[in-house]
């Protein structure tokens, strides 16, 4: 018999898990993972998990220069090997073969490739405050291939009249309508998991992987996935992957055969965490309710992933380079951050810095107070002595002293004012990812009960005040929820994006008359903000907020902007004085939304309901 060589081309996905090999006897390679890698890494490690039926009876052989085997690890199931390679600096692209022998004879074969790096993939540039991110769910966004909407080989039909079934939208969609999201002056996209969640039922959503390496067939392939990541950046728009490093699906293909006994945590009875996420800087904090936290399961099909055990972590660290440098990452949003095992995300951050030092990544932790946010973020001085090298968290602390602040009839602005005050505990308060809402929480709109001047307020504040910000995506046609916390009504589809829709968000058909205006708003807001580096970069000066009144200056050097936010249902007139600290000898300015000249010589008269940018002449 011939051996049938493996040909991965350069960026061709579909091939990774169609792997052609030649199997003797009955020994055969089902899996091999990451089924290809990169010449000149920072990190000069390469971890291969092989999986086969007793593929720990052979042992692997490689003959190429510049790549060497500095260890085998065979795990408790003989189904298992996993291969440290060690890849010299000045390795060349190319083909090798791993030869898996016995007694000195080939049994089976795997065709590896090293691939050549894109120019200047070490220092891609992640996502930062010039960006303004669009939020998207894919199978809620855009059904561009109706085709792959229900698969013979995957458990989950398309069920477009269940809120928390699987309705279609795709890669393809999300492609289809790029120039509609970068029209609206958005630069970077983040779409909630793409990767394959074969589950039962509820797997539209993406947070239960089945496969790490693989895109849900259901939303395109991962050469799909690759060329959106491409045709986002030739338009001038980043892409962030969400990911998942707590958890995988429970029907995940090693679920059926553990490599070891210690794969996952609690692996023979359900123990579900116990959400006590301030256990981790606690020092009080009871050692039994610490490991529940980080070692209890989500939900019985979210099985938790043992992140303490080596050969999983370094498979979880290797899969996020490798779809970094695969897709060309601007960035990745990490899931549930305070979950896995802190030392282990500590590790995972600081490997993903080495080897993209410019690249960003934002920790979600949800949660109200900020120094339980901050403790995560790189450069933070924490009283229990952890540091990690996550450049980026998601503000949650701001966005609900927002939301109250809004909808309080008492205090005005001044808890939103406080909250803000509390950036001394962070390292980099300027590179926290702000949001009005996101695919976990009530729809902005819902929040602020519906009220346009309220919401226009609320994004006035996320698209002026420091940091980088995110904006879940419908929130420029005011789609909404009852407000019962409802995911799969917050997670609607967007009207237009499925063949037959009567109302067509993308291009205006059916939409009323103050949809169409609040996306013209919005795209004015920031179509300005892309050109203003005061805004990206500039410092921060606010002044307590009095009589429903709200002010703040983002300024450097000689540039400055001057926003008001009023939330009285009353025209309020500003007395300048107060602000001559900042507003020095300037006399007036251009107004955004009014489009015209305004003097600030002595007052100012603000509308009601109503936010003002001003740019300082």
């Amino acid at each position: 018999m011939k051996l049938t060589k493996l040909l991965i081309p350069i960026f061709s996905a579909i091939l990774i898990f169609s792997i052609n090999i030649l199997a003797l006897g009955q020994n055969k390679i089902d899996r091999l993972e990451p089924a290809f890698w990169w010449a000149g890494m920072v990190n000069p490690n390469l971890q291969l998990m092989v999986y086969g039926e007793n593929i720990s009876d052979l042992n692997p052989k490689i003959e190429y220069p510049g790549v060497r085997i500095e260890k085998v690890v065979k795990v408790e199931n003989p189904n298992y090997l996993f291969i440290d390679l060690k890849l010299d600096n000045n390795v060349k692209p190319g083909n090798f073969d791993i030869a898996f022998q016995q007694k000195g004879k080939t049994k089976t074969s795997f065709n590896y490739q090293l691939l050549e790096r894109e120019p200047g993939a070490s220092q891609r540039k992640g996502f930062d405050p010039s960006d303004v991110i669009y939020l998207i769910t894919p199978d809620r966004f855009a059904n561009g291939n109706p085709d792959n909407d229900e698969l013979d080989n995957l458990k989950e039909k398309k069920n477009r009249a269940e809120k928390f079934g699987r309705h279609g939208g795709d890669i393809a969609g999300i492609s289809k309508n790029l120039d509609y999201i970068k029209g609206l002056g958005f630069s970077a996209i983040w779409l909630n998991p793409i990767l394959e969640n074969d589950q039962v039922d509820y797997s539209y959503h993406g947070y239960s992987t089945t496969d790490f390496y693989k895109v849900d067939e259901r939303f395109g392939s991962n050469e799909s996935y690759q060329k959106l990541a491409k045709e986002a950046s030739q338009k001038g728009v980043k892409l962030i992957m969400d990911m998942i490093l707590n958890h995988c699906g429970s029907e995940h293909w090693w679920m059926k055969d553990l490599p070891s006994s210690d794969w996952i945590n609690f692996p023979d009875e359900y123990v579900q965490t116990n959400h006590r996420r301030t256990v981790i800087q606690d020092p009080h904090a009871a050692e039994i309710d610490k490991k529940i936290m980080s070692d209890g399961w989500f939900v019985k099909t979210m099985p938790d992933l043992n992140q303490k055990n080596d050969l999983m972590a370094t498979y979880l660290i290797q899969n996020t380079i490798w779809w970094t440098e695969y897709l060309g990452l601007a960035g990745i949003r990490m899931d549930t951050y305070p979950y896995p095992d802190k030392d282990f995300m500590s590790e995972w951050t600081c490997k993903m810095m080495e080897e993209f030092p410019n690249f960003n990544i934002v920790g979600e932790e949800w949660s109200e107070n900020p120094a339980i946010v901050a403790h995560w973020q790189r450069g933070k001085v924490n009283a229990n002595g952890y540091s990690s090298c996550l450049p980026s968290v998601m503000d949650f602390p701001l966005q609900a002293a927002l939301r109250r602040s809004l909808i309080s009839e008492h205090n005005g602005f001044v808890e939103l004012y406080e909250m803000l005050a509390n950036d001394f505990v962070y390292a980099e308060p300027e590179n926290l990812v702000v949001f009005p809402d996101n695919h976990d929480m009530d729809r902005f709109y819902a929040q602020v009960g519906e009220d346009v001047d309220l919401l226009k307020l609320g994004l006035t504040y996320m698209l002026t005040t420091r940091g980088i910000p995110q904006i879940y995506y419908g929130t420029e046609i005011l789609m909404s929820n009852p407000g019962d916390g409802d995911h799969g009504i917050i997670r609607s589809d967007f009207p237009g994006g499925w063949e037959g829709d009567e109302i067509n968000g993308f291009t205006g058909k059916g939409l009323t008359e103050a949809q169409k205006e609040m996306q013209e708003w919005l795209k004015k807001v920031i179509t300005w903000r892309n050109g203003q580096e005061v805004i990206h970069n500039g410092k921060l000066l606010h002044f307590a907020p009095q009589d429903d009144v709200y002010v703040y200056f983002r300024y450097s050097g000689d540039k400055k902007v001057m926003i008001v936010l009023n939330k009285s249902v009353e025209e309020k007139t500003l007395q300048l004085e107060r602000f001559g600290e900042i507003i020095g000898k300037s006399t007036g300015g251009s107004e955004l939304f009014a489009g015209k000249a305004v003097s600030l010589e002595n007052t100012l008269v603000i509308p009601a309901k109503a936010p003002l940018i001003i740019e300082l002449n």
